[in-house]
C-alpha cells in the first residue's frame, strides 16, 4: 500500500546503510515507518510504499519497500523542513523569516529565483545564491532513489551510488547508464542497456561492450568463479549484446590497458580473465602465504618424538606413520595442509597437535568457516572453536556477497598456532582476511578434504593451494579400522575412485541388517518419491528407531523437479505433518506453513529478536538468526500475525507474516545447504 505524510522524528538510523526507524504523520494517523531511507530527515514529506506489520516488541509499524521524497506543502511543513538543517545556511530563525515573507511560494523561490532571498534582512546576495545552489543539489539527490529503482537498485544501494557520484548522480547515469555496473551490485543489465541504446549509444560502442564484459565477470563470481576462460567470456558477451567477437576482443584490450581486468596466460592455448580486484586478492593470498612460510620457525617445539610418545600413551592411541609425519611437518613448517577423505584420521592429528603444543605453553586457536563445522571440531577436540567470521570480527557482510576486501583491517590473532578445519569451504576473500590477521611466525594449519563441497564465495582456495605445489601438504589415504566399519565412509572413497558401491546391488532398509548405507535403485521419479516417503514415515523408525523430526534429513542435489527440494517438501509435509487438527496455518511464497513444520532460515538476519533459557534458568535475549539455521514452527498466531520458531539450538524467534520469505521448509534441503547448515 501507499502512504503520504511527513517524517516527525528519527528514532534510529544506521549511519552506514541508512536503515531508519522514524515517526510518520499522515492525514489519518501517526505511525512508525522502518526501512532504508537515505537522505530523509525530520520535517521531510515522503511517499512510501510497503505494508503494515506487527512487531513483537514495538507493535504496529509500516515496513517501507520504496519511497519518494516530496516537497512539503503547508507553510508549517516548509518552515519545519528548512529549520531542520536540510539546507545549509538556513537555521530556525532564517527559516521563519523566509516562510513569513514568501509563504507557500518559498520552495519555488528557492529552486527558481533564489536571488529574491536577499530581500530578507541578514541574507546577502552571495548567501542567497549559495542557498539556491544547495537546494537544487538536494532536490537532485531526492529524485535519485525513485530513478534507480527501475534498474533494480534499492534505497540502500542508492546511498552508495550517491556517495560515489555526488549530487548530480542522476545526470551522470543518464549520460552513461553503464557506470552503474561498476558501483552497484545486482543491477538489471538489460534495463541499463536498453536505456543506453535509447540514448543513442551504438551497439558497438566501447563503453557498452566493456560494461558487458565486467557484468559477465561479476556474474561469474556469483557461481564461485574468480576468473573466466577468455574464449568463453568472449562468446558469452558477444551473444549477450549481439556484437562480434572482434568487438569483444578490442574491449578486453582496452580494459586491460586501463587496468580494470587482468588476462593471465597459463599455457599456449589457455588464457583466463580476472576483474582486477579478484586478481589482486589471489596475488595477495600467495604473497602472504609465502611470507608466512619464510618467517623464522619460532613456534617449533623441542623433543617432539618424546612429546608425541607421551601424548599417545596418555590418550591410548597409536598414530600411523603418516599421521606422525603430519605432526612432524607441522613442527618443521609455518604453513602446512593436512588433507584426506572421511575416516583418514585428520581429527586425530588435530587433537594430537593440540595436546603437544598446549603441553609446551603454546596458545592454539581453532576455527572453521561455518557454525556446523566449528561445533563439530569443538566437540571432537573438547576445545573452543570459533567461526572465521567471529574470529576475524567480520560484521554484516553484504548479503549479495560483495566483500569490501580493501576496507578490512582486522586485529592480529593472538595465537601461536591457528588450525582451520573444513578448509574446502573457505573462499578467497575469507582467506585473505585471515592472512591479514596472522602474525609472522604463527603456525597456520589448514585441514580439509578437496572432495567436499567448495566454498559458496569465489575461489577454490584449498584445492588451488594443494595443486600449486608451493605449500607443504600431507595426503592421508588410509581408512582407519573404526571408520572402515562404516560403509558410508568406504563408499565415499569408492565414489572418488570411480568404483561402485559396497554392497553391490540393492539393499533395503526393512531387511533388518545393521548396515549404515543402503542403495535403493528405482527407474522412475515416482518410484523414488514413494521410497523416500516410505522411509520417512515408518521404515526407518522400525529399522533403528529413527524419528523423522529428530533424526532424519532428506537431501536433494536440486531445488526443481519432482525430486527437487520444493516438491519433496510439499510431499513430506503432507505425509508427516498434515493439518488434521485444523490448527492455524499461513500461506506464503507458494508454501503453507503449519505448526510442527521443520523450517530453515535462508538469509542472514542480524536484527531478528530471540529468547532462550540459560543454564541458570534465566531467560537470555539476543538478536540474529543466520542462513542455514534449522528449527520447528511451534505456533502461528493470526491475531498477532506472528510465526514462532524454536531453533535446534533452543532459541525461539518470532517472524512477522511479512518476514516469512526468510524461511522455507526443511523436510528436504539441498546438499549445499546440508554442507553449511548451522546446527
Amino acid at each position: 500500500m501507499e502512504l503520504i505524510g511527513e517524517i516527525q522524528d528519527i528514532i534510529y538510523r544506521n549511519e552506514i546503510n541508512s536503515y531508519t526507524v522514524a515517526t510518520f504523520e499522515t492525514d489519518e494517523e501517526s505511525t512508525v515507518v522502518v526501512g532504508y531511507l537515505p537522505f530523509v530527515g525530520s520535517g521531510d514529506s515522503i511517499k512510501v510504499e510497503g505494508k503494515f506489520v506487527e512487531h513483537r516488541e514495538y507493535g504496529r509499524q509500516f515496513k517501507v519497500d520504496t519511497f519518494e521524497k516530496l516537497l512539503p506543502q503547508t507553510e508549517a511543513a516548509i518552515e519545519k523542513f528548512l529549520a531542520n538543517g536540510n539546507i545549509k545556511g538556513i537555521g530556525a530563525a532564517t527559516a521563519k523569516k523566509i516562510v513569513k515573507r514568501f509563504g507557500k511560494e518559498t520552495l519555488h523561490i528557492l529552486r527558481d529565483d533564489p536571488m529574491k532571498l536577499s530581500l530578507i534582512s541578514g541574507i546577502s546576495t552571495k548567501k542567497a545564491k549559495e542557498i539556491g545552489e544547495e537546494f537544487i543539489q538536494n532536490w537532485e539527490v531526492w529524485q535519485l532513489v525513485g530513478f534507480l529503482d527501475k534498474f533494480g537498485i534499492g534505497a540502500e544501494q542508492a546511498k552508495k551510488v550517491f556517495d560515489l557520484l555526488g549530487a548530480n548522480a542522476k545526470e551522470q547515469i543518464e549520460e552513461n547508464p553503464y557506470i552503474l555496473i561498476d558501483i552497484a551490485r545486482g543491477v538489471d543489465f538489460a534495463q541499463i542497456d536498453k536505456m543506453a541504446l535509447d540514448l543513442g549509444i551504438s551497439y558497438d560502442n566501447d563503453k557498452r561492450i566493456s560494461s558487458a564484459v565486467k557484468y559477465a565477470l561479476i556474474r561469474s563470481t556469483y557461481n564461485g568463479h574468480a576468473c573466466v576462460q577468455k574464449q568463453n567470456l568472449i562468446d558469452y558477451v558477444a551473444q549477450l549484446i549481439d556484437v562480434s567477437s572482434e568487438n569483444v576482443e578490442d574491449a578486453l584490450i582496452n580494459l586491460k590497458a586501463k587496468e580494470e581486468i587482468v588476462i593471465e596466460k597459463r599455457s599456449e592455448k589457455e588464457e583466463y580473465v580476472y576483474l582486477q580486484d579478484f586478481y589482486q586478492v589471489e596475488d595477495e593470498i600467495a604473497f602472504r602465504i609465502k611470507r608466512l612460510q619464510k618467517a623464522k620457525n619460532v613456534k617449533k617445539v623441542n623433543n617432539l618424538s618424546k612429546l608425541l610418545e607421551k601424548v599417545q600413551e596418555n590418550s591410548n592411541i597409536e598414530l600411523s606413520e603418516k599421521q606422525k609425519e603430519a605432526v612432524n611437518l607441522v613442527n618443521e613448517n609455518n604453513v602446512i595442509i593436512i588433507t584426506g577423505g572421511p575416516g583418514t584420521g585428520k581429527t586425530t592429528i588435530i587433537k594430537t597437535i593440540i595436546d603437544i603444543y598446549e603441553s609446551q605453553g603454546k596458545k592454539l586457536v581453532l576455527t572453521a568457516p561455518t557454525g556446523r563445522a566449528a561445533k563439530k571440531i569443538a566437540e571432537t577436540t573438547g576445545r573452543e572453536a570459533l567461526t572465521l567470521h567471529r574470529l576475524l570480527e567480520i560484521g554484516k557482510i553484504d548479503e549479495e556477497g560483495m566483500y569490501k576486501h580493501n576496507d578490512y583491517e582486522g586485529a592480529p590473532i593472538d595465537a601461536d598456532l591457528i588450525i582451520v578445519d573444513e578448509m574446502s569451504m573457505v573462499d578467497m576473500f575469507l582467506m585473505s582476511y585471515l592472512l591479514k590477521c596472522i602474525y609472522q611466525g604463527t603456525k597456520l594449519i589448514l585441514v580439509g578434504d578437496v572432495d567436499q563441497l567448495s566454498s559458496v564465495g569465489p575461489g577454490s582456495v584449498l584445492k588451488d593451494l594443494i595443486n600449486s605445489g608451493e605449500v607443504v601438504t600431507i595426503h592421508l589415504d588410509k581408512i582407519f579400522r573404526q571408520a572402515a566399519k562404516s560403509k558410508i565412509i568406504l563408499n565415499a572413497h569408492r565414489v572418488n575412485n570411480g568404483e561402485s558401491f559396497i554392497p553391490k546391488g540393492e539393499k533395503f532398509v526393512d531387511e533388518g541388517t545393521n548396515e549404515d548405507f543402503f542403495f535403493i535403485r528405482e527407474n522412475s521419479q515416482e518410484k523414488v518419491l514413494e521410497q523416500v516417503i516410505s522411509l520417512c514415515t515408518g521404515r526407518l523408525k522400525k529399522y533403528g528407531d529413527y524419528d523423522f523430526f529428530s533424526s532424519i534429513q532428506v537431501l536433494s542435489p536440486t531445488k526443481k523437479g519432482m525430486l527437487g527440494t520444493k516438491e519433496l517438501n510439499k510431499a513430506l509435509q503432507q505425509a508427516l505433518n498434515p493439518n488434521t487438527q485444523h490448527l492455524p496455518e499461513k500461506a506464503s511464497n507458494g508454501a503453507i506453513f503449519r505448526q510442527g513444520d521443520r523450517v530453515m532460515q535462508i538469509k542472514n538476519n542480524y536484527d531478528i529478536y530471540w529468547e532462550k533459557e540459560g543454564e541458570d534458568g534465566q531467560t537470555i535475549a539476543g538478536s540474529g538468526v543466520f542462513n542455514g539455521e534449522i528449527g520447528t514452527i511451534t505456533q502461528i498466531s493470526e491475531k498477532e500475525k506472528l510465526v514462532e520458531v524454536l531453533f535446534d539450538d533452543q532459541k525461539t524467534a518470532w517472524y512477522e507474516f511479512s518476514e516469512l520469505d526468510q524461511i522455507e521448509h526443511s523436510y528436504a534441503i539441498t546438499i549445499h545447504k546440508a554442507q553449511r547448515k548451522r546446527i
